[in-house]
């Protein structure tokens, strides 16, 4: 179609803990059905978790809302959940792939493992955002992010429930943009756009 940009960017991974689902529900209830891109999230949580966070939601969203599926195609406008107790991988031809390895930063799922394995499936493609929570993970990860050539955006630790997961990424990382919560959904919905030129 002539005169059409597509947007420079494949994918979106979210990682968040404490505070994390309302933080989630801020951000993708300003997605619209038309959003041109996956969704992909890790939050912690218990390992023993229901499917609760993905019904909540899917309520909240006009996109589908779903747990990651082992060896599952990743799909241009779905809300993909990361499920308890299992790091999330994307393999190179961009599936999914399921880990019980041991815990990271005491955490599995681990917002590390995600971006880590994100960054060298889709580099400059690849938007990272690291949401409020208690510890440092998602650091590393977003770290990978920048040096592959991708996006990097975090929760200004103001509006975080949980302040320190936000800081320690602003002081590792120097990320490309640090927005309040309720601006990041429009953030992300404007680098998905298709541009008239």
């Amino acid at each position: 179609m002539e005169g059409v940009v597509k947007s420079k960017y494949r994918a979106v991974v979210i990682g968040a803990s404490s505070g994390g689902l309302k933080a989630l529900k801020t951000i993708l209830s300003v997605l619209p059905g038309d959003f041109a891109l996956p969704v992909i999230i890790v939050v912690h949580r218990h390992p023993n978790a229901d499917g609760y966070m993905e019904e909540s939601l899917d309520h909240k969203c006009t996109l589908s809302v779903k747990q990651v599926d082992e060896k599952e195609k990743i799909q241009n406008g779905v809300v993909y959940i990361g499920p308890p107790n299992y790091h999330v991988l994307i393999e190179d031809t961009r599936i999914f792939s399921l880990s019980v390895e041991e815990a990271v930063n005491y955490a599995r799922p681990s917002i590390d493992v995600l971006f880590e394995s994100a960054a060298d499936v889709y580099g400059p493609e690849l938007v990272g955002v690291v949401l409020t929570g208690n510890n440092d993970d998602g650091v590393r990860g977003l770290q990978r992010i920048k040096r592959r050539g991708g996006l990097t955006v975090v929760q200004t630790p103001e509006t975080a429930e949980a302040e320190s997961m936000p800081k320690a990424a602003i002081a590792a990382v120097d990320p490309d943009h640090v927005l309040p919560l309720k601006e990041i959904g429009p953030f992300l919905n404007g680098l998905s756009i298709f541009n008239i030129q």
